[in-house]
């Protein structure tokens, strides 16, 4: 998919998600809408980490662009039904045990802090525990079979590397999950909304993702902007102990405040390096 196809995308996806807010404006009024903004702008936002981890499991198995394809949309299809699961165990917690969202809060500020301070750069992927788990289930083969999930060699039935790929997306996006809907929970708990603004945020994936592929280069920091979109949820969430709020709007502001910060920084130093690189060259050149 070209990067103009996958811009294309985006907007489509964004401009169905900001009708359907429109739609919430007009039926439920401005509160919900306010809050349907901020739960799609949060997962967007931290969707942007788990794309990129997306990214380094498609290339330690070298899955060609075609197969990505077919297999984040099936990861999408899965998110969908995984996320109504999430959401709707999540809202029946949180209303059992209200002190769960200072939890939440506590948990998304350690994983901001973990993304911060994480170093790794390279992850096998092929060493991973449900990827042991699903050899334990059923046999992997080693090699593709064009678009198949499943072969067959010698009558006994194999899962295809695609397969493995696919589990660990779904894997991935259970973790992403377990963040990310605690994260929209720092806007509201109403579970229409956190279920609707995950799942317009989800349809998008596959065209940034793309994207992402093509340019993720210059987005090297925006990690560090997610890491503070977590902290800061974690905070919001947390401070409700203390009976301080902070409102959906000043959230939205921070949060895109953040993004933005984290983007501008990114494409600043990616030119920063190329120009740096380039003088380099220039100088060996003329040694």
């Amino acid at each position: 998919m070209s990067t103009k196809k996958s811009l294309q995308n985006i907007l489509f996806w964004v401009g169905i998600a900001l009708l359907f807010n429109a739609g919430i404006y007009f039926f439920m009024g401005q509160e919900k809408a306010l809050t349907f903004l901020g739960g799609y702008v949060i997962e967007q936002s931290l969707s942007l980490d788990n794309l990129f981890l997306f990214l380094l499991i498609f290339e330690n198995f070298g899955i060609k662009p075609q197969y990505q394809k077919r297999i984040l949309t099936y990861g999408i299809a899965g998110a969908i039904v995984l996320r109504f699961i999430f959401v709707i165990l999540g809202v029946r917690i949180v209303n059992e045990f209200h002190w769960v969202l200072y939890v939440f809060g506590l948990l998304l500020m350690i994983s901001g802090f973990k993304m911060i301070f994480d170093k790794k750069e390279t992850q096998n992927f092929k060493d991973n525990k449900i990827l042991k788990l699903l050899h334990k289930i059923i046999p992997v083969s080693d090699k593709l079979d064009g678009e198949k999930f499943f072969t067959r060699k010698n009558k006994i039935l194999y899962a295809t590397p695609l397969f493995a790929v696919l589990i660990l997306i779904e894997g991935s996006d259970i973790l992403f999950a377990i963040d990310s809907i605690p994260a929209v929970f720092s806007i509201t708990t109403d579970p229409f909304i956190v279920y609707t603004s995950n799942i317009f945020a989800i349809l998008g994936l596959r065209s940034m993702y793309f994207l992402l592929e093509k340019l993720h280069n210059k987005f090297a920091y925006v990690k560090y902007g997610v890491a503070c979109i977590l902290i800061f949820t974690g905070v919001k969430l947390s401070a409700g102990f203390f009976h301080i709020n902070i409102s959906v709007v000043l959230s939205l502001i921070i949060i895109f405040l953040l993004l933005a910060i984290s983007i501008i920084f990114s494409i600043y130093m990616s030119k920063k390096e190329k120009t740096s690189l380039s003088y380099e060259d220039s100088e060996n050149t003329t040694q």
